[in-house]
């Protein structure tokens, strides 16, 4: 099973929501985008394409349209793991997603709460929730989650843990090199 995690460069979305749908479709019955959209209830997307006016970085005063996919960071201390009290969200070592048992969830929303990052939400039913799971079922055939493959724009990658390590190596080195020039 591929082990990591997913990065997201803001400045490379365009918000075309290709993820959203790509997702839908990898957590629907037929798997399939003509016929899924036929399913009942319909499939849910777990990550979601968010949009926000910034600053700009020279700070003149204008603003920039930025735009991301946000879904569950699946955090090394999840607090949505501490605090679900079925036991419904579980993360069983460091490098793998945070996962939930539907079956467990009784909807009491306090995962929504303790979110740092506001993307657990709740399903269409409201009788529970619904978060990414990185697409394990793909992961677990070494397929990439649905989201970065479907991204024109390559703003979603799946970094292993090997390659995430390399390159903080390599922004240390960067920053050491910049502060012995400045």
């Amino acid at each position: 099973m591929k082990k990591g995690i997913i990065e997201i460069n803001p400045e490379r979305c365009l918000a075309c929501k290709s993820c959203e749908i790509a997702c839908a479709v990898a957590h629907s019955g037929t798997k399939n985008l003509e016929l899924s959209i036929k399913e009942i209830p319909l499939p849910e997307k777990r990550v979601q394409v968010e949009q926000a006016d910034v600053m700009s970085k020279s700070g003149q005063g204008f603003f920039l349209k930025m735009a991301a996919p946000l879904q569950c960071r699946h955090c090394e201390d999840a607090p949505c793991v501490k605090i679900c009290p079925t036991k419904a969200l579980t993360k069983t070592h460091q490098e793998e997603p945070v996962l939930l048992d539907n079956k467990l969830c009784i909807g009491c929303k306090w995962c929504i709460l303790v979110c740092p990052f506001g993307v657990i939400k709740m399903d269409r039913t409201g009788g529970a929730i619904i978060k990414c799971d990185l697409c394990i079922e793909r992961l677990k055939q070494n397929e990439l989650p649905a989201c970065v493959v479907s991204c024109p724009t390559k703003a979603i990658k799946f970094r292993t843990l090997e390659e995430t390590a390399k390159e903080k190596r390599k922004k240390f080195l960067v920053d050491i090199a910049s502060e012995k020039n400045t």
